[in-house]
């Protein structure tokens, strides 16, 4: 049987990435990701689709989108589609496909003020997604962040 699961997706961040800890002090950044796409429909009506997708690194590459990247950044983004299930507050059962990342590489290199007047700019990629376990694969719990 073939399994794959490979996610490539260029786009723009929704917003600032925003940084976790596991217990064990494993940095998990969050971050949204417009992917646009332009169509002409058969009328010649010019047409756009936005698709709107939760992003989530781990290790130092979650430290170093928190660190460069901003609501707007362009990313591109190598991940695999992950399932989440949860019950919300209401006694709903919700759920929504996340992407979680193996690559991030940033596309820009914009400076960013440091407050002194200070230049800085992102390392070209971030890789090696690192989980809690030390391996390259989540723990058998899962390596899921409880928050």
């Amino acid at each position: 049987m073939v399994s794959v699961n490979s996610v490539f997706l260029g786009g723009n961040l929704t917003r600032d990435p925003e940084v976790r800890y596991t217990p064990q002090g494993t940095a998990v950044a969050t971050f949204g990701l417009a992917v646009n796409h332009s169509y002409r429909t058969r009328d010649g009506e010019q047409k756009e689709e936005v698709c709107f997708i939760e992003i989530e690194t781990w290790g130092r590459q979650a430290e170093t989108c928190e660190q460069y990247l901003r609501k707007g950044s362009p990313v591109l983004v190598e991940g695999r589609l992950k399932y989440d299930t949860w019950e919300g507050n209401d006694g709903q059962k919700r759920s929504r496909h996340k992407v979680r990342a193996q690559r991030v590489q940033f596309l820009s290199s914009g400076s960013r003020s440091s407050g002194s007047g200070g230049d800085m700019a992102p390392p070209p990629s971030m890789h090696d997604e690192v989980y809690p376990d030390g391996n390259d694969t989540p723990s058998p719990t899962g390596g899921e962040v409880p928050f």
